[in-house]
C-alpha cells in the first residue's frame, strides 16, 4: 500500500494518496503526507510500496477476465486496471490537455479540505479534550471548593505558583524571585517549577478568574493539547491512518504514568511542545531548510525550559536514545542526516541560549538558589512495570501504594496485557527500523527508571541487581531527577507502536477486502471486517485495564474567616509576617491557600517549595537543596505537636528558641485554624509565649507584633 493510503477504502483510486472523500486524489492541504522514521530504508524496512511478484496481476499481467492495458475505456493505475465509466475519478493521461490541466491545479496549490477532512481534523482535539474533561469532572464541577485528593499538597502550591506569577508579572515585580513565602529571606522561583512559559501568559485568566481556575484550565487543557500534539507528530511521520494516530496520541498523554502525575504535577503533563520538538528535529534530518527548522527547534527549547526542564531532560534522553538505536538498524539513512541536524541543532543553540541564559543563570547561582536535590533510591520494582495504577479500571489503590512513592509518582503501571501486546507488536513488525528504534527506547528508559538497585517488589532487603541508573545517578542534572520517571519516556514509544499495529490491521483488512477479483464479493467483506475487529479486540483487552477513573476530589478546607474577611490587618503591620500554626511546609500547605486568598497582602515564614538546605558558605559554594524552609526550632516544636497531638516539654530553652524565632519571621500574628490536634497546639502555644491566646471566629490568634 502506497504511503498516504487510507486502508479500507476500494473505492476508484483507493490506494493512492488521500484517495478519501472530496478532493481524491489531491493532498489536504493541513496534512502532508506520513514521513516514517527510516521509511524504505533497504537495510530493513520494507519498501513503502510493494512490487507484485512477476506473472502476479499488477506486475504487469492482467488478471485472469480482466481488460488488457491499453482497451478503449480502461485505465491503469499501479500495474491494476480500473474499468472508466461515466463517473469515474480516474484521469484520463492520455489527454492531450492532461499535463496542461495537471500543470494549473499544481500552480493552483494544493485543494482545500472539504468538510469531510475539516471535521475530522477538528473532531480529534475535540475528543481529547472531552476525555480530558472527564477525568477532571470532579474539580470542574466546583472550583471554589474542589480539591484533588492524590495531590496532597501540591495543587495548594501550584495554585499559588500561578497566582504568584500573576501578582507578578503584572504588578512589574520580579517573576524570578519572591519573599512571599519563606519570609524573610525568599524562594528562588525560577529554581522551582512556576511553569512561566504558561502562568505568565495566564496571568490575566488568574487576575479575572482565579488560581484554581488557572491550574484546571492547564491541567484540562494541557493534557488535551499534550494528546494532539502526538496525534499530530504520529500521523505526519509514522502513519496517515488517522484512527491509528489517535489511538497512538490517546496511549501517550493518558497512560497511566501521565494520569498518576495529573492529580499534580502540571509540568510533566503539560507536554505538547515535546512532539513539536521531535517534528523539528525530523524536519532537519533531511536537509531542506536548516537554518529555519534550527531556529524554530531553537524557541521550542527554550518554551519548554519555561515549561519544564525535567521533561525536556527525560524527552531529549529518550530522542538520544531513539536516534542511536534509529542509526543502527539503518546506518546509510542516518548518515546523510547527521550535517544537516548539527548544523540545525546549533543554530538552535544560538536561537535559545540567549532567550534563557539569564534566568538559568538567577536558577542555578541567584539569591536562594541550591546545587541539587537528593531523593535516595526512588526506581521502580519490577512488578510495579506489570501491575495496575490505583486510579485504573483494573487497579487496586492499596497494591499501587505499595509499589510507589506515593499516588502522584506512579510512574510505572502499565500492566501487564499492554506489556504483552507491546511485545507481540515488537515481534510481528520487528523488521522496521522504526519499530526497532522505538521498542529500543521503552526498553532502555524502563530500565533506567528501575533505579541503581533493582528490586522484585520495591523491598531491598529481597534481594537486588545493579541497575543501570548508576551510570548516570551522580551526574549533573540528572542527580535531581527521580528515576522512576523515567518509565514516562515508554507512553510515547508504546503509542506510536500501537499506532503502527492498527495500521497493519488495517491494511490487512484492506488487503482481505480487494483480494477476491468480484467488487461485491460478500465473503471479502467479512474477511475484512473479521481482521479489523479482532484488531479492535486484541487492543480493547490490553488498553481497557488501564482506562483511568476520574480524579477523586473531596471539599478543601475554607479560608479562616480572620483572613477572608481582612480582619488580619488589625494584627499585622506592614514588613510583618502572618504566621500560621504549624507553619506551611511540605507536609502542610493550606496556608498557601490562604495567602492567594489575601491577594498577597502579607507574607508568610516557611513553605512548600525548593530551596537550599543551608546558608551559602562564605566561600561562595552553592548548597544542597530540599523541600521547604531551613528548619528553625520552633516551627519544627509546632509541626511535631500538629502529627503526635502530644504536648511538648516547655521550658526556659524552647521559649527563647520561640522569641528568636518569632523575630527572625518579624511575626505580627499567630493564627491557629481548626485542625486536628488543635487543642494540643493551643496548649503548647500558651506555655511557649505566656498567652492564652483569643478566640476570633473559627481561628485562635496570639497578637505578638
Amino acid at each position: 500500500m502506497p504511503p498516504g493510503a487510507e486502508p479500507g477504502d476500494d473505492r476508484p483510486g483507493a490506494g493512492m494518496p488521500y484517495a478519501d472523500g472530496p478532493g481524491a486524489g489531491m493532498p489536504e492541504a493541513e496534512e502532508p503526507a506520513a514521513e516514517e522514521f527510516g521509511a524504505g530504508t533497504p537495510e530493513t524496512d520494507e519498501p513503502a510500496v510493494r512490487t507484485p511478484a512477476p506473472g502476479t496481476p499488477g506486475a504487469g499481467t492482467p488478471a485472469p477476465g480482466t481488460p488488457a492495458a491499453g482497451t478503449p475505456g480502461v485505465g491503469t493505475g499501479a500495474g491494476m486496471p480500473y474499468a472508466k465509466g461515466p463517473d469515474s475519478r480516474i484521469r484520463d493521461t492520455e489527454h492531450p490537455d492532461a499535463d496542461a490541466a495537471a500543470a494549473l491545479r499544481a500552480a493552483a496549490g494544493p485543494k482545500r479540505p472539504g468538510p469531510r477532512a475539516r471535521l475530522a481534523a477538528a473532531a480529534v482535539p475535540a475528543g481529547y479534550l472531552l476525555a480530558s474533561l472527564l477525568l477532571y469532572a470532579g474539580l470542574w464541577a466546583d472550583l471554589d471548593r474542589r480539591y484533588l485528593v492524590d495531590s496532597m499538597r501540591d495543587q495548594n502550591q501550584w495554585e499559588w505558583f500561578f497566582a504568584v506569577t500573576a501578582h507578578h508579572v503584572l504588578g512589574g515585580e520580579n517573576p524570578l524571585f519572591t519573599t512571599l513565602q519563606n519570609f524573610p529571606l525568599g524562594v528562588n522561583l525560577m529554581a522551582n517549577t512556576v511553569m512561566l512559559g504558561l502562568s505568565a501568559p495566564l496571568a490575566p485568566v488568574t487576575a479575572l478568574f482565579g488560581a484554581t481556575t488557572t491550574w484546571a484550565v492547564v491541567l484540562t487543557g494541557g493534557l488535551a493539547a499534550t494528546a494532539t500534539a502526538w496525534y499530530w507528530l504520529i500521523r505526519r511521520h509514522l502513519t496517515r491512518n488517522r484512527a491509528a494516530a489517535v489511538l497512538g496520541g490517546a496511549v501517550a498523554a493518558f497512560a497511566p504514568p501521565m494520569i498518576s502525575h495529573a492529580n499534580a504535577h502540571p509540568n510533566l503533563v503539560v507536554l505538547f511542545v515535546v512532539p513539536l520538538i521531535v517534528d523539528r528535529a525530523l524536519r532537519l534530518r533531511a536537509g531542506g531548510r536548516v537554518l529555519r527548522d534550527g531556529a524554530v527547534l531553537g524557541l521550542l527549547m527554550a518554551w519548554q525550559i519555561f515549561l519544564g526542564e525535567e521533561a525536556l531532560l527525560l524527552a531529549v534522553t529518550g530522542m538520544l536514545v531513539f536516534a542511536l538505536l534509529h542509526a543502527a538498524a539503518a546506518p546509510r539513512a542516518a548518515l546523510p542526516a547527521v550535517r544537516p541536524l548539527l548544523g540545525g541543532l546549533a543554530v538552535g543553540a544560538a536561537v535559545a541560549v540567549p532567550l534563557v541564559a539569564y534566568p538559568l543563570y538567577w536558577q542555578f547561582f541567584g539569591d536562594r538558589s541550591y546545587k541539587s536535590i537528593e531523593h535516595g533510591p526512588t526506581g521502580n520494582s519490577l512488578l510495579a512495570l506489570v501491575e495496575f495504577s490505583g486510579r485504573a479500571l483494573a487497579g487496586d489503590p492499596a497494591t499501587a501504594e505499595a509499589l510507589s512513592l506515593n499516588p502522584t509518582e506512579q510512574n510505572a503501571f502499565y500492566g501487564w496485557p499492554l506489556l504483552a501486546l507491546v511485545i507481540g507488536v515488537t515481534a510481528a513488525l520487528w523488521r522496521r527500523s522504526a519499530v526497532k528504534a522505538l521498542a529500543g527506547t521503552a526498553v532502555v528508559a524502563a530500565a533506567l527508571s528501575l533505579g541503581a538497585e533493582i528490586t522484585l517488589a520495591g523491598r531491598p532487603e529481597d534481594g537486588t541487581l545493579p541497575g543501570p541508573w548508576r551510570l548516570l545517578d551522580k551526574q549533573p542534572l540528572f542527580e535531581s531527577v527521580i528515576e522512576s520517571r523515567y518509565a514516562m519516556v515508554c507512553a510515547p514509544a508504546i503509542g506510536m507502536l500501537l499506532a503502527l499495529a492498527w495500521t497493519s490491521f488495517a491494511e490487512a483488512a484492506a488487503t482481505a477486502r480487494r483480494s477476491a477479483p468480484v467488487p461485491d464479493d460478500r465473503d471479502r467483506r467479512n474477511r475484512a471486517l473479521l481482521i479489523r475487529v479482532a484488531g479492535a479486540l486484541v487492543l480493547c483487552a490490553a488498553l481497557l485495564p488501564v482506562v483511568p477513573k476520574p480524579l477523586e476530589t473531596v471539599d478543601r478546607p475554607d479560608v479562616p474567616t480572620l483572613v477572608a474577611n481582612g480582619n488580619w490587618r488589625k494584627y499585622v503591620q506592614p514588613g510583618e509576617s502572618l504566621v500560621p500554626v504549624p507553619l506551611p511546609s511540605p507536609a502542610g500547605a493550606d496556608a498557601l491557600h490562604w495567602q492567594v486568598a489575601a491577594d498577597f497582602a502579607f507574607p508568610l515564614p516557611g513553605g512548600y517549595f525548593n530551596g537550599p538546605a543551608t546558608e551559602r558558605r562564605e566561600d561562595g559554594e552553592i548548597p544542597g537543596g530540599i523541600y521547604g524552609a531551613v528548619p528553625r526550632p520552633t516551627a519544627e516544636l509546632l509541626r511535631d505537636v500538629r502529627y503526635s497531638g502530644e504536648p511538648p516539654v516547655i521550658g526556659p530553652a524552647e521559649r527563647r528558641a520561640a522569641r528568636e524565632d518569632l523575630e527572625f519571621w518579624r511575626a505580627g500574628v499567630l493564627v491557629l485554624q481548626e485542625q486536628p490536634n488543635d487543642e494540643a497546639l493551643r496548649g503548647t502555644l500558651e506555655r511557649l509565649l505566656g498567652d492564652p491566646g483569643q478566640r476570633v471566629g473559627d481561628a485562635w490568634v496570639w497578637d505578638v507584633g
